[in-house]
């Protein structure tokens, strides 16, 4: 009996690896694959993972790597994930987040967990382009304009908003106070790019009204001393006509 197509392909391919049959890439110890709620899901929460693991399927829809100890997250990191909607990032150590950590997810990430890490603050570029829900509570913000442009282009997870508390390397008459209700003052802007482009604002127009003044200045001055120079002439003006007149009178009587 003649062996099947699909056993001879078998074979050619433990033949071209050295006698050995390739076998799929194992997940971590600690992550599994499931299907919930008829979507891939991958979980490896308290794992121990340090970074984010190899061998996530590229059809997984929810990822939690939540409760490990990252603490940070490299540029594409999920980039391969192409239909990724749920990433939890929660209770890590993440003290950094790269500009493009979230590369390739723009049309597809609906929610994002990112509480209960030591975030101090997060590049906006990491976020251009999401139409996410966040979670960025319990974090030891700086609560600078930074923080204020990331919250300008997401949406917060309702009831977070509270957990959002300036942490120690704030101000310090901001430490402990949330968020939220200070994000629209003027005091807040100072380091962030906002804070930047309108300290360069400020010093733009204070700089036109000082120039102003001074044209002003000068011409109230000009103004002043030519005022007496034009008075001069007419002065002399309205006195030689008088002394003409006496002249004639004076020769008449002689």
């Amino acid at each position: 009996m003649l062996p099947s197509a699909g056993h001879l392909l078998s074979l050619l391919l433990v033949l071209g690896t050295g006698g050995t049959m390739p076998s799929p890439q194992v997940p971590p110890q600690g992550c599994y694959v499931a299907e919930e709620a008829g979507e891939r899901t991958f979980r490896c929460s308290q794992a121990g993972l340090s970074a984010v693991p190899t061998g996530i399927p590229n059809d997984t829809r929810k990822l939690y790597l939540d409760a490990n100890q990252m603490v940070s997250v490299p540029a594409g990191a999920f980039q391969h994930l192409t239909v990724l909607e749920e990433l939890d990032l929660s209770h890590n150590a993440l003290a950094h987040l790269s500009g493009a950590a979230f590369q390739g997810l723009a049309g597809t990430l609906r929610h994002l967990d990112l509480s209960a890490n030591q975030l101090a603050s997060v590049p906006m570029e990491a976020f251009v382009g999401l139409q996410i829900q966040v979670n960025l509570s319990a974090n030891p913000w700086h609560c600078d304009c930074a923080l204020q442009e990331v919250l300008r282009q997401v949406r917060l997870v309702p009831g977070t908003g509270t957990g959002i508390v300036c942490g120690s390397g704030a101000r310090p008459d901001l430490v402990g106070q949330e968020f939220l209700p200070l994000a629209g003052q003027e005091v807040l802007c100072g380091a962030g790019r906002g804070g930047a482009q309108r300290s360069t604002d400020v010093a733009l127009l204070v700089t036109m009204g000082a120039w102003l003044t001074l044209v002003v200045a000068y011409l109230i001055h000009y103004v002043w001393q030519n005022r007496d120079e034009t008075r001069r002439p007419l002065r002399r003006a309205s006195v030689l006509p008088v002394c003409s007149d006496d002249s004639s009178a004076l020769s008449t009587m002689v």
